[in-house]
């Protein structure tokens, strides 16, 4: 590859090379359990098409806004300003559906290649320019005015080739992550049940309460003088917002904690919903909506253990506005504890190397997606450049 800049590429404007749809405008009663596929921001995750909340409809739809492969479907207007721009390009599967009026599809030959235009950051900078501080949509003529710069065909080809090859490692990346996901998922449901035993363990199980092999501590949350966002004290935990299922998130901090955990405590999220667990990489300040629980040695068979139950939760839910629980619900969950701490531990160490192994996947497709997003930024410029027809550029 050489940085070498090429006086043959060219602007063109998108609607010169192709043309924007806009969506198509339904009413409620045209909505059934089958028919049309609409496909609508939430159809489109990390730049896929994804299938997890689809609406369908009966209602006649033009031909011109049925959907084909290669077409390219773009949010176009949303209440977030974030989502507008986030796009995908579509296959066989949606071939002949349709997309809803906050959505546009871009439909050209040049399709393959456009893609990666329309995940660049020039693509970005365009739409950031068009927003301005109050327009919170694309028009149509607005789409057609963005400029992209084209190579030659056969330089497209080769970028596009490249760039492929990289969503196809990605690609390849999340489907043993998820494959991974799904054996550790069964791992847990034998180990943590006691139906499957690690070899050697042949002690019995008991039933024990969260109150009996843990100290509880219900978090509180500090005087709102006390936050802030620069860092000044601990990170205050409050509620789900601030919980993953393994990890907490630090948005604000405290200059007056109240209720602290220790690092590796299990933080508990206690209010709206109930039950996601985390482990506290460092002290923090427990917040309402949280509580720490500190098993001591068993805090990672907790953690898991606590994952695993998640569901179980909603049993406890109560209040009319928002689902919580109390000191008294937390203390008197039930769980199923290995006598043997020997098998706890056991128990433990397998998880956490099945984590550990999905922790490296993730770096992983982290470090390939960025590099691959590094890449269309300088191929899409010609700031590099590829071999074309066995000549380098």
């Amino acid at each position: 590859m050489n940085t070498l800049t090429n006086p043959q590429w060219r602007n063109v404007r998108l609607g010169d090379i192709g043309q924007s749809l806009i969506g198509l405008t339904y009413s409620p009663s045209n909505v059934k359990r089958s028919g049309t596929l609409v496909l609508r921001s939430s159809n489109i995750q990390d730049g896929e098409l994804a299938f997890d909340d689809n609406v369908y409809v009966d209602c006649a739809i033009p031909e011109k806004i049925r959907t084909r492969e290669n077409d390219i479907l773009i949010c176009v207007r949303n209440g977030s300003r974030r989502l507008i721009g986030k796009s995908a390009i579509l296959d066989r599967r949606v071939s002949g559906q349709t997309f809803g009026a906050f959505m546009a599809v871009y439909r050209s030959d040049l399709n393959p290649f456009l893609r990666y235009f329309f995940q660049s950051d020039d693509f970005k900078r365009q739409i950031d320019e068009h927003l301005g501080a109050t327009i919170n949509q694309i028009t149509n003529g607005s789409l057609n005015g963005f400029v992209v710069t084209l190579p030659s065909e056969s330089e497209q080809q080769a970028i596009t080739e490249r760039l492929q090859d990289g969503d196809r490692l990605i690609a390849t990346l999340k489907r043993l992550i998820s494959k991974k996901h799904a054996i550790k998922q069964g791992m847990m449901q034998e180990l943590l049940t006691g139906r499957t035993r690690l070899p050697g363990f042949k002690q019995a199980w008991s039933r024990a309460t969260l109150g009996r092999i843990s100290k509880v501590t219900m978090g509180q949350s500090p005087v709102g003088s006390s936050y802030n966002t620069k860092g000044n004290g601990l990170p205050l935990i409050q509620g789900n917002a601030d919980v993953s299922k393994r990890a907490t998130i630090e948005r604000v901090w405290t200059s007056s904690p109240t209720k602290i955990s220790e690092p590796g405590n299990v933080i508990l999220t206690v209010r709206a919903p109930v039950g996601h667990a985390a482990i506290a990489s460092h002290r923090i300040c427990l917040g309402r909506g949280v509580c720490g629980l500190d098993a001591g040695k068993d805090n990672s068979f907790l953690f898991h253990l606590l994952v695993s139950s998640e569901s179980r939760w909603s049993l406890f839910s109560q209040g009319s506005t928002f689902t919580a629980v109390g000191s008294n619900e937390v203390d008197s969950f039930t769980i199923d504890w290995p006598c043997d701490p020997e098998e706890r531990s056991a128990i433990a160490k397998v998880l956490q190397d099945a984590d550990q192994e999905i922790d490296a996947l993730q770096r992983r497709l982290e470090s390939v997606s960025s590099i691959k997003q590094g890449m269309m930024q300088e191929l899409l410029t010609g700031r590099v450049r590829l071999p074309v027809g066995g000549q380098a550029r």
